[in-house]
């Protein structure tokens, strides 16, 4: 509630031990529509000229992030242009400093996790299971909030498309990338793709069932580095006591 808001901005000022410079938001993630941070925005804006009214100082607008990416085929997120123009909108006449927090936005396309196919197994139902060498706990994003990532063969096999669970290594009912992915022929050896995961990627990776962290790669180019390798296991558990 913005007077519960004012009232703590109002608090802070009048204390000898902080000194408040500014107002921020943050409404959500992966937003697609940019109205609601137009209305946001707006709020934060109606705030600031009150607070001046009132005799107190604010300096620093942070409008947070939240900007979305395409993850699935068809998605169109705004146009970092018309963010861009709505947020100088929202700032104008203002004379602050504006910030902003599009970490989703500038590393999620940046970013792919790259797998091998451990095995093929079809259930007598006509299930199919695509087992991976990676789990959830290199890509957690699908198995906590159910989040789609699109997954491709690196090299694509003839044939037509079918449909598979595509899943980790991991003894967990979560360890689960998609179900009923419709993907061309794929072997065991074959490797995959799975795009836009560098938001959220190697940051909530974690060595859960003692599994290292995979190595990142940095490509630049024609040319390749390691830039985070993978841990050994007497690393992973040298802090132990």
């Amino acid at each position: 509630p913005t007077a519960e808001v004012m009232a703590l901005y109002a608090r802070a000022a009048a204390s000898p031990h902080v000194t408040p410079v500014g107002l921020a938001c943050h409404i959500g993630s992966q937003i697609t529509d940019l109205s609601p941070l137009k209305a946001a925005w707006a709020v934060l804006r109606s705030m600031t000229l009150e607070l001046r009214a009132q005799g107190m100082t604010v300096e620093r607008l942070d409008l947070g992030g939240g900007l979305g990416v395409p993850y699935r085929p068809g998605e169109t997120p705004p146009a970092l242009e018309t963010y861009a123009a709505l947020a100088a909108e929202a700032v104008d006449g203002l004379d602050v400093e504006a910030a902003f927090e599009p970490g989703r936005m500038i590393s999620a396309e940046a970013g792919v996790l790259l797998a091998s196919v451990i095995q093929v197994t079809e259930r007598p139902d006509g299930r199919r299971f695509l087992v991976l060498d990676a789990a959830m706990n290199d890509l957690m994003r699908p198995a906590l909030y159910d989040a789609f990532h699109a997954i491709e063969p690196v090299r694509r096999r003839a044939g037509a498309d079918r449909p598979y669970d595509v899943v980790g290594p991991v003894c967990e009912s979560g360890d689960t990338f998609a179900k009923g992915r419709a993907l061309p022929p794929i072997e065991a050896g074959d490797r995959v793709v799975f795009r836009t995961a560098g938001a959220y990627g190697a940051a909530m990776s974690n060595q859960y069932n003692s599994r290292a962290l995979v190595p990142e790669v940095l490509v630049e180019g024609d040319a390749w580095r390691v830039v985070r390798r993978r841990p050994t296991f007497e690393e992973m558990v040298a802090a132990e006591r």
